[in-house]
This record gives C-alpha cells, sequence and structure tokens, in this order.
C-alpha cells in the first residue's frame, strides 16, 4: 500500500476558455502597436523563409537531406509492405486448409 498516494488532492483545472471570433483576432490585431514584438517576429520568419539559399551547396545538401529522409520512409514503408503481405500469405494458407476441412465433412 503506497501511503503518499493517499494524501494527494486531485486538482482541478480551470474549463478552457473559448476560442476568439475571427473579429476579436482582427479587433486585436488592429490595436496593436507597430513596435508590437510579434510583428517583429513575423517579419524574421516571413525573411527567413523567402530568403534564397546562400549557396548552390547549401541547397545541394537540403536536396540530399530531403531524399535521405524519403528513402527511409520508403524502407520502412518496404518492411511493413513485407510483413502485410506475409500476414496475407499466411491467412490464405489458413483459408485453404479451412475449405478442404469443410469439404471433407460429410453433409
Amino acid at each position: 500500500m503506497n501511503i503518499g498516494s493517499k494524501n494527494k488532492k486531485r486538482v482541478v483545472l480551470p474549463s478552457r476558455p473559448e476560442l476568439p471570433t475571427v473579429g476579436q483576432i482582427l479587433e486585436d490585431i488592429n490595436k496593436a502597436a507597430p513596435d508590437d514584438p510579434v510583428f517583429s517576429i513575423l517579419e524574421k520568419t516571413e525573411q527567413e523563409s523567402t530568403r534564397p539559399a546562400d549557396s548552390e551547396a547549401a541547397l545541394r545538401f537540403q536536396q540530399c537531406r530531403r531524399y535521405l529522409e524519403l528513402n527511409g520512409g520508403l524502407e520502412e514503408a518496404q518492411g511493413r509492405l513485407q510483413k502485410q503481405r506475409e500476414e496475407l500469405q499466411a491467412a490464405g494458407e489458413q483459408l485453404d486448409r479451412t475449405v478442404e476441412e469443410v469439404k471433407g465433412q460429410v453433409l
């Protein structure tokens, strides 16, 4: 018996607040000051996403990385498909045996 478990009180979390409406979101954006930190963060991420690759080597590196990720995903999918194929093959053999047993029974 765990003595400490009896002394723990359940923490009741407050209910989740309602999501703001589109109008409320737009109102908040319009009220925000131009130097609001959120706008500077948005500008930085926008610049980073539209910035051209620093060099051809960086672009090739990203392409190679993506290729390796996709290749890994394909190898995993191949393994899953092989396992499913084996399971289906075993189920088919079991079905054949069951059909032969039913045919062999006297009706």
